[in-house]
């Protein structure tokens, strides 16, 4: 796997592990690569096996790192994204953390937004957070209320 990081020298396994240390730090990274449509370190965080997963808003499910790559190739043909994680919701449990996110997109040359509600799921591997899935929806400004269901309610 290459650097995470394009125009600066290779890191080590070990070096890139302790870039990503914790899932948040994966999270970071992540945002920064889609702001920037820096594929090779997007690339880089996802976790080297063929049952990884994506969803793009309205789009459909996308199996395995070749097909990951091309999906956002074509994404970042367009240019960089500019989407920012709004409010994260955290789920950790042992080597597998959950983020439920609401993103806001800075849609390009325009003064309005959009927003979406992203699931992005890490596992703790051998060379550190890896993300194994990231499924995006349409989200509306009205999820900016963020509803808290009571304590007691299951579904």
């Amino acid at each position: 796997m290459g650097s995470p990081y394009n125009g600066m020298m290779p890191r080590s396994d070990a070096q890139t592990a302790a870039l990503l240390a914790s899932p948040d730090d994966t999270e970071a990274q992540f945002y920064e690569a889609l702001q920037h449509a820096d594929l090779d370190h997007l690339m880089a965080l996802w976790a080297d096996d063929e049952e990884v997963a994506c969803v793009h808003p309205g789009g459909p499910r996308i199996v395995g790192l070749a097909a990951i790559r091309a999906a956002f190739e074509a994404v970042f043909q367009r240019g960089a994204v500019g989407v920012h994680p709004e409010r994260v919701r955290r789920l950790h449990s042992g080597d597998c953390a959950i983020h439920h996110v609401l993103e806001r997109v800075q849609l390009q040359g325009q003064a309005q937004q959009a927003w979406v509600i992203a699931t992005n799921v890490y596992l703790k591997t051998a060379l550190g957070w890896r993300l194994v899935l990231h499924h995006a929806s349409p989200g509306s400004a009205g999820d900016v209320q963020e509803l808290v269901a009571d304590a007691g309610t299951l579904h």
